[in-house]
């Protein structure tokens, strides 16, 4: 007889699930049987809890991330009116069946579908013209709409109102231009000029960052330098008010610097204009690269960290002086005013920074969280961050493959689970006495700092290394070392800095954050100088970063033990990434430098140019660390005046060769050919010619038996607004040994203009 509560032995295995002891005991069930069930069982469990009240928001992001991945990852400009209508066609959909079963899938596909849209709308409501080709000597006029102060040169970002050049019709809106460091003309001044304009950058590599896509959307269409003298003239008209507004606050962040000028000077004025304005390129190279190494470059960009800490003291400090006031205290909110009051502080630190994507990110993530204090609601959450997310993907869609939107948000995904998940099981405590609170105090504390720099760290370790072909193995020891520092005196001291500025009040501040400063670039210097502490990976492809995005999102968003798949793909991801098989010949997109894997299994470099960004750029994706100008590059290579060669590993040979008679040889000994003269069409080698180069950018060849497999950074039908079918990467007109000239790289982002916060 069936016992109380359990289905009746006829009823069979199906009666008996999840099998039960009668199961067991019966033998209808094979040996092992249960536990398998029961491990199903509890698979099915999580999935629920997985998929209860609450716990879809935070996906939606995500999927809509997604949706951008795919435009990005488009040959061509998709239809707008055709992915605009599927999108609200499938939101219709969802919303349809938000009570059916399938309302979850139907609106993350929904989600996809209207990332894509908006990443379309948003390339076509800004389309504008890019250069194709050099052009040497062109006549521009126009307002001067941005101004950055370099170590060595500055640059400006003109809007041109008007465009002269020879053989050329196109009509730029606004380019941005090097010039002689102290040189560059106001923000707001109307200008004229003569430059030497050049394509926007694209990718030195197949795989590479592309410069071009991020110029783009910030409405520039050709970089250069300035020919000459800069002329000021007479505007046409006002400008408009956004040029005026930028003018203003170009012209409050000048006054701000000054007045550190007065009290600080070299690095430490830098960083801290950099900390309190935006500026951060005056920066000297080597505490850049201190800093960087450290796993303290994060602090040089304005975002997630600076805007906390901003809205942080105001709010804190807003508080303690109305709480002052027993009237107030009693009687009003005034938790929600201070809240009020860091809002409108964040908002003019997110305009005096300039706005750049990652201080938007930030200030949007702490605005939600400053509005859910002031509505009652709990602040940090993982609603909190898909709200910001979904915010900063709808304004900026390009955001999502810019390093510093990806590092960001995973630094911020691993700090909000560890908040929500790991700090109250980390400290609970049974022993809720006065004295064991203070003395756990101090413990807490320090745990917390350092758990958040780990989990920080480890969130944004992908992405470092995939951008920067490097992580910082002791960033956790920096950050101990530096970010309290940087938290409870520079910050602080600056805003304070702010305040008293206007009644001249602002020097013993500055002084203050100066000593900060000093031992931020201290402790960078220290660390930096740590055996190991470059830690250099070589590059690796789009599905391993993929792969490890996927693993971090899953071990952050999920609660129950399910998390620990994310832990498994992100180790599979990991030894995917580093088992890619790097290129044996990369080829620049201009055809002057070719660097061959010799049989030591390093690059041996050949250029016919000086251009040392592009032979940087390769090093670090090969995790070399070799100079780019050190004379062991070119080990190995035989050179005339007619051209060089390199053997491979295998000892066939790759030619660059420059002068037409060096054709027929090289065509006859060599498996490679490159170069800029028409090759014979019976040429035994394989040739890359400039009409090749011109039409697929640069190109990374593998050995495959006797051949080579290519990649292009132009891929075959590949056209996009950033990097138009047919637009050569330079001009090919006479031979690669003319091309001596290096290509102007200032108005270039370097890796600080690409790193991101935490």
């Amino acid at each position: 007889m069936a016992e109380p509560g359990r289905p009746a032995r006829s009823q069979g295995i199906a009666g008996t699930w999840p099998v039960g002891r009668a199961a067991q005991a019966g033998g209808l069930v094979p040996a092992g049987f249960g536990a398998w069930s029961a491990i199903v069982e509890t698979l099915r469990e999580w999935a629920r809890a997985e998929a209860g009240a609450g716990r879809l928001l935070p996906w939606v992001p995500v999927a809509f991330g997604g949706g951008i991945a795919l435009y990005f990852a488009a040959d061509h400009e998709p239809v707008l009116w055709v992915v605009a209508a599927t999108a609200i066609a499938l939101t219709f959909g969802a919303v349809l069946l938000r009570r059916s079963r399938l309302f979850a899938p139907a609106i993350m596909i929904a989600a996809v579908a209207s990332g894509f849209a908006v990443a379309t709308w948003k390339t076509a409501r800004i389309a504008h013209p890019v250069l194709a080709k050099p052009l040497y000597s062109v006549s521009l006029s126009g307002f001067v709409e941005a101004r950055d102060i370099r170590e060595r040169t500055d640059r400006f970002v003109l809007r041109v109102t008007a465009m002269e050049a020879q053989r050329s019709e196109v009509k730029l809106e606004r380019v941005r231009l090097s010039v002689r460091k102290g040189t560059a003309p106001e923000v707001g001044s109307f200008v004229q000029l003569k430059a030497r304009l050049m394509p926007p950058l694209s990718p030195v590599r197949p795989g590479s960052y592309d410069f071009s896509r991020d110029m783009f959307f910030q409405g520039i269409g050709a970089s250069g330098f300035v020919m000459g003298a800069i002329t000021a003239s007479v505007p046409p008209d006002a400008g408009g008010l956004r040029l005026r507004y930028a003018a203003f606050m170009q012209g409050l962040r000048d006054a701000i610097d000054a007045r550190i000028r007065a009290t600080l000077e070299g690095d430490n004025r830098a960083i801290a204009t950099a900390l309190l304005t935006g500026r951060r390129d005056a920066i000297s190279t080597p505490v850049n690269d201190a800093m960087f190494i450290s796993g303290l470059g994060h602090v040089l960009s304005i975002s997630g960290y600076h805007m906390a800490v901003v809205a942080g003291v105001v709010f804190f400090a807003v508080r303690a002086l109305l709480a002052l006031i027993p009237g107030l205290a009693a009687g009003f909110a005034i938790k929600k005013w201070s809240a009020a009051a860091a809002l409108v502080a964040a908002a003019f630190y997110l305009l005096l920074s300039g706005a750049e994507v990652a201080t938007q990110r930030s200030f949007f993530m702490t605005a939600v969280v400053l509005i859910a204090v002031m509505v009652d609601r709990r602040a940090i959450t993982f609603r909190t961050l898909a709200v910001a997310a979904l915010i900063v993907l709808a304004v900026a869609p390009e955001a999502l493959v810019h390093p510093s939107f990806q590092m960001s948000f995973a630094a911020t995904l691993g700090l909000v689970a560890l908040v929500q998940i790991g700090m109250p099981n980390l400290f609970a405590s049974p022993d809720h006495s006065a004295t064991a609170r203070v003395a756990m105090w101090g413990g807490r504390e320090i745990a917390m700092l350092f758990l958040a720099s780990l989990i920080a760290g480890l969130a944004t370790t992908p992405y470092a290394a995939f951008h920067f072909h490097r992580v910082t193995p002791y960033g956790v020891l920096a950050n101990l070392g530096a970010m309290p520092v940087v938290s409870a005196l520079v910050m602080p001291a600056g805003l304070l800095g702010l305040l008293a500025a206007p009644f001249g009040l602002d020097g013993v501040f500055w002084w203050l954050m100066g000593i900060g400063i000093d031992w931020m670039v201290t402790v960078s210097r220290w660390v930096a100088a740590l055996p190991g502490a470059v830690g250099r990976i070589p590059a690796f492809g789009i599905a391993p970063l993929i792969a490890a995005s996927l693993g971090v999102i899953v071990m952050g968003l999920l609660r129950t033990p399910l998390r620990w798949g994310g832990a498994v793909v992100l180790l599979v991801s990991i030894g995917w990434g580093l088992s890619v098989r790097q290129p044996d010949i990369l080829i620049a997109g201009d055809g002057a430098s070719v660097a061959v894997r010799g049989g030591d299994g390093r690059l041996h470099l050949i250029r016919a140019g000086k251009d040392n960004f592009v032979l940087r750029e390769w090093l670090a994706a090969d995790a070399d660390p070799r100079d780019a100008g050190s004379s062991a590059l070119a080990s190995g290579i035989s050179c005339d005046e007619s051209g060089c060669v390199t053997p491979l590993a295998d000892g066939r040979l790759v030619a660059l060769a420059s002068r037409i008679d060096a054709l027929a040889d090289d065509c006859n000994r060599a498996a490679l050919v490159v170069t800029s003269r028409p090759a014979p069409h019976d040429c035994a080698a394989m040739v890359v010619d400039r009409q090749r180069l011109a039409r697929q950018g640069a190109l990374a060849l593998t050995q495959r038996g006797d051949g080579f497999s290519v990649q292009a950074v132009r891929a075959r039908g590949t056209n996009r607004p950033w990097l138009p079918a047919g637009a050569g990467e330079g001009d090919f007109d006479g031979s690669l040994a003319q091309k001596a000239a290096p290509r102007s790289r200032d108005a270039t982002p370097s890796e600080t203009d690409l790193q991101a916060d935490d």
